[in-house]
């Protein structure tokens, strides 16, 4: 029996080969169908069994009729989880007329810096918040200690600052 590393590590390396369906439908999606093979235990046989799946292309350069390469991935959306990797045959246009796909040491730097720029602006949204709540606090504060010494003048227990300085 295979050891759950040499699982992870198969699942994470597999590359798997596919025609695109359709492309230009969806901004940065194409549906890719992979040929697959299902063995079926009555009759003693493979089928086909074609597996599709929704795959992020991040430059929109995929046509319908391509052959590429794609590669389990990040989780781009709901229902995306496959990345190209590359483009094996062009249909159409050629590939030196297409946008270029990123490499993955790419797309791992752009994802890192999104992140790293999320990761900064919650930062600064957290101490925005932190400046309001105090200012906040500080308003009441000063609401409530002008109340007091109204209450205290009225009362007084506590002479104006004017009477104070004989004035």
């Amino acid at each position: 029996m295979e050891s759950l590393a040499n699982t992870v590590a198969r699942r994470t390396f597999r590359e798997l080969h596919g025609v695109v369906l359709s492309a230009g439908l969806m901004e940065r999606t194409v549906k890719v169908r992979v040929p697959s093979l299902k063995w079926n235990k009555l009759l003693k046989k493979h089928f086909n069994n074609p597996q599709t799946y929704l795959v992020h292309d991040p430059n929109n350069s995929l046509r319908t009729g391509d052959v590429v390469s794609i590669s389990p991935g990040f989780r781009t959306s709901q229902h995306k989880r496959h990345v190209v990797n590359h483009i094996i045959k062009p249909c159409g246009v050629p590939i030196g007329e297409r946008p270029p796909i990123p490499s993955k040491e790419e797309r791992e730097t752009e994802r890192e810096a999104k992140s790293a720029a999320k990761r900064e602006r919650k930062a600064l949204k957290k101490k925005v918040a932190m400046v309001e709540t105090a200012l906040e606090r500080a308003e009441r504060m000063v609401g409530k200690a002008s109340k007091e010494i109204a209450a205290r003048l009225k009362m007084g227990a506590v002479k104006r600052p004017s009477e104070e300085l004989g004035r």
